[in-house]
């Protein structure tokens, strides 16, 4: 083992990985330990399940659950979007040559006591009851200026200031009813709270362009995720500086 080193890196999180990678690639001599048998940090990918209750200090796991190695479990759980940033930084660096991904069947919402799809195409759009039919063609009319609007071309923003108008006035302009800005900001903006209802429109805007674009990627869902579990993606990383 080598006992000099320009750099040390202190476990294994996705940005420790992406760093260490990096600094390998470049040239760096990088010593990369953990104190943890596994990738991730806090966000890792456990598996054998008997990792999971050590982690925690809990006996177990009961022998109802079967084998150890079936399972895999994120202590944090997320999926990508196929065009989002994180897909087009593992394309750039070319990471995915070490991951297997799956596109996910479908995401839902709950609603008047009941589990909708949410509608991956025009079909599932029609058919959905999550809206009425006057709220689907306030809706498309939305999507449509989201869709068509560009930033750099005041000629797509029909007279709205993207970094004045909050989103809430947006949505008033198309004469929103309250279920369908719920639908919108968080099953589609993927909005954790209200408070961007209060922010300027782009960026409600933007996150549903890159919605709509990561679908039209896939056609059931737009998200991806690792095969066995977030914990590929820090590994991936490390994987890619390796020698």
């Amino acid at each position: 083992m080598e006992q000099e080193y320009d750099i040390i890196v202190l476990g294994t999180g996705l940005k420790e990985c992406i760093l260490s990678g990096l600094m390998t690639l470049s040239g760096k001599k990088v010593l990369h330990i953990d104190k943890n048998p596994y990738y991730g940090g806090e966000s890792a990918s456990i598996s054998p399940l008997e990792e999971l209750y050590k982690k925690f200090k809990t006996p177990g796991p009961p022998k109802s659950m079967g084998r150890g190695k079936e399972w895999n479990v994120d202590l944090i759980s997320k999926f990508f979007l196929s065009t989002g940033q994180m897909v087009k930084i593992l394309l750039h660096t070319e990471v995915t040559r070490y991951l297997d991904f799956k596109v996910v069947e479908g995401s839902y919402v709950y609603k008047g006591g009941k589990v909708h799809k949410v509608p991956a195409s025009e079909k599932d759009a029609d058919a959905s009851d999550l809206m009425g039919m006057f709220d689907k063609r306030r809706f498309k009319k939305l999507l449509l200026f989201a869709l068509n609007f560009d930033i750099r071309n005041p000629r797509t923003h029909h007279d709205v200031d993207p970094h004045k108008t909050t989103t809430r006035e947006l949505f008033h302009r198309y004469d929103l009813g309250l279920d369908v800005i719920e639908f919108i900001g968080h099953a589609i903006a993927l909005h954790n709270s209200e408070s961007y209802l209060d922010r300027p429109c782009v960026e409600t805007i933007s996150r549903i362009r890159l919605y709509s674009d990561s679908l039209s990627c896939r056609n059931t869902s737009p998200y991806l995720y690792p095969l066995y579990g977030l914990g590929e993606i820090p590994q991936g990383f490390a994987r890619s500086g390796s020698h």
